[in-house]
């Protein structure tokens, strides 16, 4: 690439003499006879180097100097400043003022050409790393375009799944829910859901995904669709929790990077407050009695998938009016303190037991606020969720008892 350089030099002689000269290395040589001239090519040219005499009418070349370090157009422009005052006070004041060398004017043919090509091929590496800084900051703004749309189908995503779980108030006549979820990014893993099987039973799940973010969210969106009562009634005949498991371990196996869910299912029988539930490696739900202490309901299990044959339980245990079941993911009780201290479900525990009679909702909050003043910080490494229903009165047809 043939450079390009600006002879600024008011004496005719001096300046077709270097120009000559500069033509015959080969490189493509502009001239003007003055300071402001200069200028106004260099704008208009952009050269690789600029030649300046210091002594000039009108506009001296230090002044030239200074202006050109001014102007944003020009700032990657080489200045060489001739001069026949090579004076170390000299030299000191035409660097401050913006040159980059000097070239005193009886100097050898060999050393202009020395010079000349080291000016150029300083402009190169500066242009050449503005052009890098350019396309950096071109390649910044375009990452933060994808970011700030990537985070806008994000948030999308996070109410799409939070438009899939319950809403609170009362599934049915005779029940109350309430919940609360905060999964450690935008989209979770963790998804519960609480549903009319028909007139006399409630079906209700929580399900953990291994893992967190978009991955975990999707494939807890999966699951979830094949647990919504149409499908399991269709598929399956009822909303049994050991027939559930067993086909949900079958259609869900251990994925190829180890991705696997865990997942609690209960089935309410409202005339008689009956609840039937069964386990997939899920810690379970914790059943707090209006009348005595709370306990948990789970047994020890394997994950969905990881053994194609493997058999679940059933257990049962009659909810009363006024007893309130949680269902939970273990992020909201495994929270550490700065020390590495569980909270741990004793603490959590106790708080549902302390706080019975406050509303449901209530309760949940002072299980959230006490798992982060506990944790010191507002956000969860795990996804935490706890869904909560109570027994409000005696649905039609309860027995008490």
């Amino acid at each position: 690439m043939v450079g390009t350089i600006l002879l600024v030099e008011d004496e005719p002689v001096t300046r077709t003499s270097m120009a000559a000269r500069l033509t015959r290395l080969g490189y493509r040589v502009l001239e003007a006879e003055n300071g402001r001239v200069g200028l106004d090519v260099a704008r208009r040219e952009h050269p690789d180097l600029l030649i300046v005499d210091w002594m000039m009418p009108e506009m001296d070349g230090p002044t030239f100097c200074e202006a050109v370090r001014r102007d944003p157009l020009l700032k990657s422009s080489q200045l060489l400043l001739m001069t026949a005052h090579d004076q170390p006070v000299q030299i000191a004041e035409g660097l401050a003022r913006g040159a980059d060398d000097f070239l005193s004017k009886s100097a050898s043919k060999q050393e202009i050409t020395a010079r000349v090509l080291a000016g150029l091929r300083t402009s190169r590496l500066v242009r050449a790393l503005e052009t890098a800084g350019q396309e950096l900051v071109s390649s910044m703004r375009l990452l933060q375009e994808k970011q700030a749309e990537t985070e806008a189908d994000l948030q999308s995503a996070a109410l799409f799944v939070q438009s899939l779980l319950p809403p609170q108030g009362s599934p049915v006549q005779g029940i109350a829910l309430a919940w609360e979820y905060q999964p450690s990014l935008v989209l979770g893993g963790d998804l519960f859901d609480v549903m009319a099987v028909d007139e006399e039973h409630l079906g209700l799940y929580i399900l953990d995904a291994s893992g967190h973010g978009v991955a975990a969210a999707l494939r807890s969106a999966s699951l979830m669709s094949f647990l919504q009562v149409d499908n399991v009634l269709q598929l399956l005949g009822s909303y049994d929790p050991v027939t559930v498991l067993s086909e949900a371990n079958r259609r869900f196996p251990l994925s190829a990077d180890g991705e696997y869910f865990t997942l609690w299912v209960g089935q309410l029988h409202l005339p008689t407050g009956r609840l039937s539930y069964a386990s997939a490696g899920h810690p379970g739900a914790l059943l707090c009695s209006a009348q005595g202490p709370s306990q948990w309901l789970t047994r020890s299990s394997c994950p969905l998938g990881f053994d194609p044959v493997a058999r679940f339980e059933r257990d049962c245990v009659t909810l009363m009016p006024a007893d309130r079941l949680f269902l939970l993911s273990d992020g909201i009780y495994e929270v550490q303190s700065p020390s590495g201290e569980l909270w741990g479900r004793e603490r959590f525990q106790k708080v549902i037991d302390a706080e019975k009679r406050t509303s449901l909702s209530m309760t949940i909050g002072t299980c959230f606020s006490e798992a982060r003043h506990w944790q010191e910080t507002h956000q969860f490494q795990d996804d935490a969720a706890v869904m909560g229903i109570e027994l409000t009165g005696s649905p039609k047809g309860m027995v008490n008892g």
